[in-house]
């Protein structure tokens, strides 16, 4: 991952995207809200209506998510790629991100249900 947006990975997105993917590289508000923090943790709470979308930010802490229902998201990263990912209640992911890893994402709710993560931060 680079420490600056490769605008040639992001050709065939819209323009509307590509602008944001630059004003929000080093955004780190990773859910809607934060719902608790001590010194080694940051816990954030994130809902979205069907047709929503949370604008692009920055992982860059070791964390994972679990959510709370089924439903259907997209996202573009920032190498490029653009993902569809079915849920269903309960699923959780782990990123262990160390030693300067990051990578900056969108996600919009392409489904019909609300989806409702719960995001843990390990704070380096």
């Amino acid at each position: 991952m680079t420490e600056r947006p490769q605008m040639e990975r992001y050709a065939s997105w819209p323009a509307e995207r590509r602008e944001e993917i630059v004003q929000n590289w080093h955004n780190r508000q990773v859910g809607s809200r934060v719902v608790s923090e001590t010194d080694t943790l940051r816990i954030w709470n994130l809902v979205l209506q069907p047709g929503e979308r949370a604008p692009f930010h920055r992982h860059e802490e070791t964390y994972f998510w679990t959510i709370l229902g089924e439903g259907k998201s997209r996202s573009h990263y920032d190498d490029g790629t653009v993902k569809d990912t079915d849920y269903e209640a309960g699923d959780t992911k782990h990123f262990d991100l160390r030693g300067g890893d990051f990578f900056v994402h969108d996600l919009e709710n392409i489904g019909d249900t609300t989806l409702t993560f719960v995001t843990v931060e390990f704070k380096a």
